[in-house]
């Protein structure tokens, strides 16, 4: 097939996909590149160091992962502080409350750069990549992993603490107005 018969098949199937929406396909297959990418060379290095890999992780190291990679997650797509890694790729909308904010991804521009801002932007698509460091961290530096994800899980326990002090302080609040 010749290139420009290539390019013509992609873009009809790209039209075929969403006919009606700008859906970044080529930005998609290149962040799922990066991923295979970054998975392989992770497997490689674990073979290469021949560090032991476990036939099955420990319920406390997933646990502890799990809640780490969520808070991780999270503070990378959408805390205030990390806006300016995502700035490139998002642009600013409002606050969404808890140092949080809400930003729309940059439709201008490479397919590519608007797949990375999908996933700058998104918990539930960066927890892939997060969760992906966390478990190579745990076969390469376990130590090192333990601590960071135990500093992350801290602060995770600590917002849900700070939201529910909150909710705590506005119920007694409301207790107070009722009864004056």
């Amino acid at each position: 097939m010749t290139q420009g018969g290539l390019k013509q098949k992609v873009a009809r199937l790209r039209q075929a996909y969403a006919p009606h929406e700008h859906r970044p396909l080529g930005g998609y297959l290149a962040a799922m590149g990066t991923y295979a990418a970054v998975t392989a060379s992770l497997a490689g290095l674990v073979r290469a160091t021949g560090r032991p890999v476990p036939d099955r992780p420990a319920p406390a190291d997933v646990v502890l992962l799990s809640i780490a990679t969520h808070k991780l997650s999270r503070l990378l797509s959408k805390d205030a502080i990390t806006s300016p890694l995502r700035a490139p790729f998002t642009r600013y909308d409002h606050p969404i409350g808890s140092g949080e904010v809400m930003e729309h991804v940059r439709d201008r521009g490479s397919s590519t750069r608007h797949a990375i801002g999908e996933l700058l932007s998104c918990p539930f698509c960066l927890a892939v990549w997060v969760a992906t460091g966390f478990t190579g961290g745990l076969v390469l530096a376990p130590r090192l992993t333990r601590l960071v994800a135990t500093a992350l899980t801290a602060v995770a326990a600590s917002d849900f603490l700070q939201m529910g002090y909150a909710v705590a302080q506005r119920a007694a609040e409301g207790g107070d107005h009722d009864e004056k």
